[in-house]
């Protein structure tokens, strides 16, 4: 049976060399700069030839932020304890979590490093999230701040610490960012 090229087998060799590789640029993320990622360096990590890499990805760039995107996408639940404040209590404090993570904060600055506009990729789903909390909340008849403001409340302060200061996004710092939103 011929395969087409929309016909990829889940657990074939494509699935085997993209988990590969992926693991490879978490791990050479995770050991030092940036700076130093070069393509053949993970195709090396990653057990294949650098044309592979190559061929799959156009850019250390396009590379990154495929990899950000696997591992930012999904990992925080959008919570729904009954109330607004509940909800975003919740969900500033499990991404207060994630960003308390040397790995996850590693990867999100290489990407960005790379890519100044691959900001885009690690933000996208915390958008979605942000966006799901408020429109629950309005259609329970509460009236939410708008998703902009909401952004630049909590999602801005919380990427602006974690990518160009050393001061870690605590729990009870991030919960004041949910006070002040609210007021």
């Amino acid at each position: 049976m011929a395969t087409t090229p929309s016909s990829t087998r889940p657990g074939g060799r494509s699935a085997r060399i993209r988990a590969a590789v992926h693991r490879a640029v978490e791990e050479l993320v995770a050991e030092g700069p940036a700076e130093n990622l070069t393509m053949p360096l993970i195709a090396a990590r990653a057990g294949v030839h650098p044309t592979t890499v190559y061929r799959r990805w156009a850019s250390l760039a396009d590379l990154l932020g495929e990899v950000a995107t696997s591992r930012f996408s999904g990992d925080i639940v959008v919570p729904d304890t009954g109330t607004l404040r509940g909800d975003l209590e919740r969900w500033v404090t499990g991404v207060a979590t994630d960003f308390g993570d040397p790995d996850v904060l590693a990867l999100m600055r290489a990407t960005v490093g790379t890519n100044p506009a691959g900001g885009c990729v690690c933000t996208a789903d915390r958008h979605a999230q942000l966006d799901a909390i408020l429109q629950r909340e309005r259609s329970r008849g509460g009236n939410p701040p708008d998703l902009d403001r909401a952004v630049n409340s909590l999602l801005a302060p919380m990427y602006y610490r974690v990518m160009f200061t050393a001061d870690p996004t605590e729990s009870a710092w991030a919960l004041r960012l949910v006070d002040d939103l609210l007021r």
